[in-house]
C-alpha cells in the first residue's frame, strides 16, 4: 500500500502547527502534503493532492469547512477540527466523520487516529447527511456571503469577497471588480445587497456596492456631487444622493 497522506485545512497557524506536531508524534506513517489557512486554499490543495485524510476546520475564511467538505465527500476521510462541541458531536454521532476539538489534546487525537486507521480498510463516506445536520445547526447563525464564483473569459474563478473593491450593476449581469481584475456573475445586485455583511459592504448608488476597507477617501466634484476614491483602483465611484448620508462622517 501506498504512504497515507494527509491535508491540514486550518486557519489559525498555531493551531495548525501543533496538530502537526501532534500527529508527526502519533501517526509519523502519515505524510502531510499540504497545509491551507482558508478554504479555497484547502479545494486547491484537495485537487492536487488527493489525501487520504482531511483535517478540516468547520470555520475558515474564503469558504466554510462545510463548503470544502462538499467537494471532499466520497474522495477522502473527513475529520473536523472544531472549537464548538454542538457542530462536532452532531456529525460525530453519524459515524462516518470523526472530529478532534480546539485545543487539542493527545488522548482525544489518538483515539481520532485509531478510529481513522480501521475507516481506511473502507472508501471514504459520502458526507451528504452530516453536511445537511451541520448545515442546519449552523444555520440558525446568520451566515453573510464568503466567496463567489465568477467567469473571466471562458474560465471559472472562485473569489472571497474580502478581495473584491466593489460590485457594480451591469445590465442582467453584475460586474466583480478585484484589485487587478473584473468579472461577471449572474446575481442581480439588489440581491447581493442582501447576502454581503452590510458592515464590510456599503451600497452607494442603485448600481453599485462597495467594499468599505478599499475605501480611501471622497470628493466633491464641481457639481457637489460625492466620488469615491479607492485604495487599490484609478477610477472614482458616484455616489447617490440616497446614500449621501453615509459618508457625513468622512
Amino acid at each position: 500500500m501506498n504512504a497515507l497522506t494527509a491535508i491540514i485545512a486550518e486557519d489559525e497557524p498555531l493551531l495548525r502547527g501543533e496538530l502537526k506536531e501532534f500527529l508527526a508524534e502519533l501517526w509519523p506513517e502519515l505524510a502531510i502534503r499540504a497545509e491551507a489557512g482558508d478554504g479555497l486554499a484547502a479545494v486547491r490543495a484537495l485537487t492536487e493532492q488527493m489525501p487520504h485524510v482531511l483535517f478540516l476546520d468547520i470555520e475558515m475564511p474564503g469558504m466554510s469547512g462545510l463548503e470544502v467538505a462538499q467537494r471532499a465527500s466520497g474522495k477522502c476521510h473527513v475529520v473536523f477540527v472544531t472549537a464548538y462541541d454542538k457542530y462536532a458531536v452532531a456529525a460525530f454521532e453519524q459515524g462516518a466523520v470523526d472530529y478532534v476539538m480546539k485545543p487539542f489534546s493527545r488522548e482525544r487525537l489518538g483515539a481520532t487516529i485509531a478510529r481513522l486507521k480501521q475507516r481506511m480498510q473502507a472508501p471514504p463516506a459520502d458526507l451528504n447527511g452530516i453536511l445537511q445536520t451541520l448545515a442546519s445547526t449552523l444555520g440558525k447563525r446568520r451566515d453573510y456571503l464568503r466567496w463567489i464564483t465568477a467567469s473571466r473569459g471562458d474560465s471559472l474563478h472562485l473569489i472571497t469577497v474580502d478581495e473584491i473593491c466593489y460590485f457594480r450593476a451591469d445590465h442582467k449581469y453584475t460586474l466583480v471588480v478585484t484589485p487587478d481584475a473584473e468579472a461577471l456573475i449572474r446575481r442581480p445586485l439588489k440581491a447581493l445587497a442582501e447576502e454581503v455583511d452590510p458592515q464590510s459592504f456599503w451600497q452607494i448608488h442603485r448600481s453599485a456596492l462597495v467594499n468599505v476597507n478599499a475605501i480611501a477617501g471622497v470628493d466633491r466634484d464641481f457639481r457637489g456631487h460625492l466620488n469615491v476614491r479607492l485604495k487599490q483602483r484609478k477610477e472614482t465611484l458616484p455616489v447617490g444622493e440616497n446614500y449621501v448620508h453615509l459618508f457625513k462622517q468622512m
